[in-house]
């Protein structure tokens, strides 16, 4: 499994069908806390590996440019009905509900964006900001943030890059005041929600490429709950991720180990599981 190594490549690998912009909130190399000196070197052995572990839930993400194809070929249609809808944003009271949710509102603003869809980009920013804002992650989502996402709304890259460093600025903050297990929420969110709208786009398409994508996810499902587990002693919200996304492994299982081929009743054992746990997850 390849490793993501810089800035460019991670940009490169946030794409629609496991894109979660969420995700590299535990991923920013160049800027990685775990090569930050702290007070105990345990510390920093800790971070580091946790670090390790998010990179490799990115592993098997297809690249935009890959991704856009897939999707054109497929005749994919631009379709509200996969996000979450952005009226939930205010409505999440707990730390665990916020943080998950703001992974799946990075996801949909990533989808939005392969779009061009500018007035949805900017409502799915503001549900970004508002839940960043309700975890005290201040600066992440500002109004500097919606300048230059206005600004940059037909370049794609640009825009990604964008949205990546304002999740970079927020992990920045977990990090710094002892959140890491928030932060694994904010991964596992932006997963599910990636994997959720995946599902929904073959379903509507029949296009096995997209398909063969999501086979191709039992890796970084695998990495998930890795990375999961290391912070599970720190929030009590991600244990019960945890089981939720253990039971949707289970689903992968009887893929094929090498190809991670699906047929037609796997593949609908993962949408309906993934489809559960998602709406379980958005539900205020």
């Amino acid at each position: 499994m390849t490793v993501i190594k810089n800035k460019t490549t991670l940009v490169k690998a946030m794409s629609t069908m496991t894109i979660a912009v969420a995700l590299v909130a535990c991923n920013h190399p160049g800027n990685d806390k775990s090569d930050v000196t702290t007070n105990a070197d345990t510390t920093k052995t800790i971070n580091k590996e946790k670090s390790s572990k998010a990179k490799k839930v990115f592993a098997t993400i297809p690249e935009p440019v890959e991704t856009t194809k897939l999707l054109k070929d497929a005749g994919a249609k631009y379709n509200a009905s996969y996000l979450n809808p952005v009226e939930n944003a205010a409505k999440y009271s707990s730390v665990k509900a916020k943080a998950i949710n703001l992974g799946i509102y990075g996801s949909d603003l990533s989808f939005i964006s392969l779009y061009d869809q500018t007035q949805e980009s900017l409502l799915y920013l503001k549900c970004t900001n508002t839940l960043a804002s309700s975890l005290g992650i201040n600066g992440a989502f500002d109004e500097n943030t919606t300048t230059r996402i206005q600004n940059n709304m037909d370049k794609k890259d640009s825009l990604m890059t964008i949205i990546s460093q304002s999740f970079w600025t927020a992990d920045n903050y977990l990090v710094d005041n002892g959140q890491p297990g928030v932060s694994s929420l904010i991964v596992a969110g932006g997963w599910i929600e990636g994997l959720y709208i995946a599902t929904r786009v073959a379903s509507a398409t029949k296009n096995d490429g997209i398909v063969t994508q999501i086979g191709n996810q039992k890796t970084s499902l695998t990495n998930l709950l890795e990375l999961l587990d290391n912070s599970k002693s720190e929030n009590a919200g991600v244990g019960e991720v945890m089981k939720s996304l253990t039971d949707l492994k289970a689903a992968f299982e009887s893929a094929d180990a090498t190809a991670m081929k699906l047929d037609d009743a796997q593949f609908k054992a993962i949408s309906d599981k993934a489809a559960a746990i998602r709406n379980g997850f958005i539900k205020p």
